[in-house]
């Protein structure tokens, strides 16, 4: 029997907790800071997930056994090195391989040495040059700001004078603050995207199955970019067939090259992947599971989750089966009316149990909170509606009519979410 720590807020960190609850292996179960889903599945802590001195003091105290790192920022402040002084595993890889999220320049600089296919590109530490390079070249084009910034820092430009003025923004103003220091400007891709994840050791790479995220806040792909509105999986773009040959291609060089480089990577990589006509291409590198795509690869996991991550820690992972059912599952988020603007918060929301008593459906809470017993909104993405079906088209419709049973003031959702993958 093992305890658990799973560090972060969100949607994916409620995923997290609900299948690591099914296992027998756990005895006890705590999510720090987590939110009022992850309370129904184990103990909220009051620490937040930056708090690496915080997370290590409590998991001596109660003697965690596994630490599972859910979003990225721990990770890249060194979270597992800061528990292995302890001894403390944790499912999440070392700050020099979560570079490969925290850093864009070292994570395409990684790709150019393990022969992992992605968009030509450039890095620049002065916005003069970077400027003329721009000057230069043709459009549309790609800038990137270098560090962590909460998903908002990757602009595609479609003229010079929008690409000058990402230059700026993340260079002379610093929207991003520090994350804007450097900045990547790489070749703008067309096509569709997929989200490929995989269980590692640092040896085995076991990859789940295909999933694609919607990014953009608006139907049709509109708008600006959010952490994501909804996701399913599989993706019929990248098929189970193709799998193992993904996984040569753009998962397992990375691992094998920065094993070489003295930093095995343990826990979840992620690869961005965008289909092309000469096709599939990495856009960027995760080190942890994404948010929503989480929530529906779960659904459809069936082997031990808590199995899976021990035997990752221990280097065993070639031992334990993955599988996961056939059926697809699908997630839609349910947000606050202005997100990623302003939103307001604090408004109650009702039809949880009754969604869930449709059958094959779950509802994973991400910026939610309990105030006086009542579950109310705390963040931009509220819920994430998620179903199982035979089919892309069963579990969209099963979703969508969970998502008409819950209510909370101003909610917002896209009603195109899998729309993509039903016209193959």
């Amino acid at each position: 029997m093992v305890r658990i720590l799973i560090v972060g807020s969100g949607g994916r960190e409620h995923a997290l907790a609900w299948k690591l609850k099914q296992s027998p292996l756990v005895e006890r179960l705590y999510i720090a800071p987590g939110n009022g889903g992850t309370a129904l599945e184990g103990t909220n802590v009051p620490i937040k997930d930056d708090d690496l001195p915080g997370i290590v003091t409590f998991a001596k105290e109660k003697g965690i056994d596994l630490v599972v790192a859910g979003p990225e920022l721990p990770l890249v402040l060194g979270l597992a090195d800061a528990l292995a002084t302890e001894s403390i595993p944790c499912f999440g890889p070392d700050a020099y391989s979560a570079q490969l999220e925290g850093s864009k320049a070292f994570a395409k600089t990684i790709m150019r040495e393990s022969g992992v296919p992605t968009a030509d590109f450039r890095v620049f530490d002065d916005p003069m040059e970077a400027k003329d390079y721009l000057n230069s070249i043709e459009t549309p084009i790609v800038v990137k700001a270098d560090g962590l910034a909460a998903g908002k820092g990757v602009i595609v430009a479609k003229t010079r004078e929008e690409a000058l003025a990402a230059v700026d923004d993340i260079m002379v103003k610093k929207v991003f603050g520090s994350a804007g220091d450097h900045v990547v400007i790489e070749e703008a891709l067309r096509g569709e995207e997929a989200s490929f994840l995989a269980f590692c050791d640092g040896e085995t790479v076991v990859p789940l199955p295909s999933s694609q995220d919607h990014k953009a806040v608006g139907e049709g792909d509109t708008g600006p970019n959010t952490g994501g509105m909804g996701a399913y999986s599989p993706a019929p773009i990248l098929p189970r067939a193709d799998y193992e040959k993904t996984a040569d291609l753009v998962l397992r060089p990375i691992i094998k090259t920065l094993k070489a480089k003295g930093s095995n990577f343990v826990g979840m990589l992620y690869a961005g992947l965008m289909y092309t006509d000469k096709g599939p291409y990495v856009l960027e590198y995760n080190v942890r599971f994404g948010d929503p795509e989480c929530q529906p690869l779960l659904m459809r996991l069936e082997s031990d989750l808590a199995e899976i991550m021990l035997a990752c820690v221990k280097g065993r992972l070639k031992d334990v089966e993955v599988t996961y059912t056939k059926k697809t599952a699908m997630c839609v988020v349910m947000a606050a009316k202005g997100y990623p603007g302003s939103y307001p918060k604090g408004m109650p929301i009702s039809g949880i149990a009754d969604a869930e008593t449709l059958g094959d459906v779950k509802i994973f809470q991400a910026g939610t909170r309990i105030d006086n017993d009542r579950t109310v909104t705390s963040g931009g993405r509220v819920l994430g509606v998620t179903a199982l079906g035979e089919s892309l088209k069963t579990a969209q419709a099963l979703a969508y009519k969970a998502v008409d049973k819950v209510h909370f003031e101003n909610a917002y959702i896209r009603r195109d979410i899998g729309d993509k993958g039903l016209k193959y």
